[in-house]
């Protein structure tokens, strides 16, 4: 009988690591972050988890920088707009960032969120992506002829309507929510007269 070729398991790295452990973040908090938690969903030995990280902390820095670089990449991504195109950017940009289609992402912000309550580390990280996020958005607004203090509170607005959107059920209030999104929308993306 001929040897079968063995189908060898796929090698966890640190990135594989990562991603558990967002998931857990996203279900469980800073808290369910543990070694033990995270082997198990990959089904793997905590040994595996030693050749990648020191220790928790390790993989704690870890889940942190991922997260703050996928923010910055992601908000420098979406507020990139092609000259004459700056208001159609804004109203993609609204429209991206107030979509509830990505629940566990908006999870994962919330346990950040959470756990630099109690980190001075992670609240650092986090006002670093806030002013990010908010930077990128005036620079889009500004684009759109609004002056700067303008572009300053509308870049503020629109972030306080995003996060306040994803915590909130609108359903039951309206029967039209995509309308009032859009009536939203236009309210934060257009200039005074």
């Amino acid at each position: 009988m001929e040897n079968a070729p063995h189908k060898s398991r796929s090698q966890l790295d640190r990135a594989a690591w990562i991603e558990q452990a967002f998931d857990v973040l996203a279900q469980d908090g800073v808290a369910g972050l543990r070694v033990e938690v995270l082997a198990k969903k990959l089904k793997v030995t905590k040994g595996s988890f030693y050749w990648h990280f020191k220790d928790r902390q390790d993989l704690l820095d870890g889940v942190l920088e991922a997260w703050r670089d996928s923010r910055i990449r992601d908000i420098a991504k979406q507020t990139r707009a092609r000259p004459g195109e700056e208001l159609q950017q804004l109203y993609h940009v609204i429209d991206v960032y107030s979509a509830s289609r990505n629940r566990k992402g908006m999870l994962i912000e919330l346990a950040v969120r959470e756990w630099a309550k109690r980190d001075s580390a992670v609240a650092d990280v986090v006002r670093e992506v806030d002013s990010k996020r908010l930077e990128h958005a005036r620079n889009l607004f500004v684009a759109c002829g609004a002056t700067t203090r303008e572009a300053t509170s509308r870049c503020i607005l629109l972030y306080a309507y995003v996060f306040g959107i994803s915590l909130m059920i609108c359903e039951g209030f309206s029967d039209d929510v995509d309308a009032l999104k859009a009536d939203i929308a236009d309210l934060i993306a257009k200039a005074r007269d």
